[in-house]
């Protein structure tokens, strides 16, 4: 069986109002903008063919540059985004070439999903059709009107939804072919699909995979990166070893 082609749709077109900064996809993070963080964990898994960002009209020239000077493995695409994130993911599908097999959505500004959550989220896409990363919530979760609280909604019936969120290519443009036809808004691209009447799959996500809204969560950003890179540079074997362990010393001849 050949490979599927799965095509990374990365809407980063938008403002970054709750952080109170414009384009928050754009700053920087020990260095690089969290956008090319982002970028790499897909490049990084094998089960991408290819990567589409959806970039502001004004930064596309800058955007196209990072992505050049990355080298990645994985092409990358730059094309002008939307207003909505809507419209961005939008698109980024008309632009996707008819061989595509599986599209795959995801936040700019979440870099810390792993290469093996969204190759698992794929392999779910791929048994079902439709499948997003979530993880359960620990929380009680109150449905209120204004300020009161009008009942309690059983922990085990609620998901925080992340992303990638994964869907056959036809079943995804079908689902913004209905949104558009009916003026139908959604807050993800699951409830897109939901609202099509196909049932969603979710695979288990993690509390590490966070979405970067606030200045608070740019600073627990830098500590997970932190943590990535030490457990990264642990991995590495010493280059003072040999590769069966023991310890060389001397100038090479």
């Amino acid at each position: 069986m050949s490979k599927a082609n799965v095509a990374a749709i990365i809407p980063a077109a938008g403002l970054g109002v709750r952080m109170g900064f414009h384009k928050k996809q754009l700053l920087l993070l020990d260095g690089d903008p969290i956008l090319v963080h982002t970028v790499r964990k897909f490049a990084a898994c094998p089960a991408v063919t290819a990567i589409w960002i959806a970039a502001p009209l004004g930064n596309m020239d800058e955007i196209q540059t990072l992505v050049e000077s990355e080298k990645f493995g994985t092409p990358v695409h730059v094309i002008a985004g939307g207003a909505r994130r809507q419209d961005s993911v939008e698109n980024c599908l008309r632009a996707l070439p008819p061989a595509t097999d599986f599209v795959a959505v995801h936040d700019a500004v979440r870099p810390f999903v792993s290469p093996e959550q969204i190759a698992a989220a794929i392999d779910a896409a791929a048994k079902t059709g439709a499948a997003i990363l979530g993880i359960l919530t620990v929380d009680t979760v109150k449905q209120v009107a204004r300020t009161r609280i009008i009942g309690t909604i059983p922990r085990d019936r609620i998901v925080l939804a992340q992303t990638p969120q994964i869907f056959r290519f036809e079943i995804l443009r079908q689902a913004f072919d209905r949104a558009r036809e009916e003026g139908f808004s959604g807050t993800d691209e699951s409830s897109l699909v939901e609202h099509l009447g196909v049932e969603v799959t979710v695979v288990p996500g993690s509390e590490r995979n966070i979405k970067i809204t606030t200045p608070a969560d740019l600073e627990l950003a830098q500590f997970y990166l932190g943590q990535e890179r030490h457990a990264l540079k642990e991995a590495r074997p010493s280059k003072s070893r040999s590769p069966a362990g023991r310890t060389r010393a001397g100038t090479s001849r």
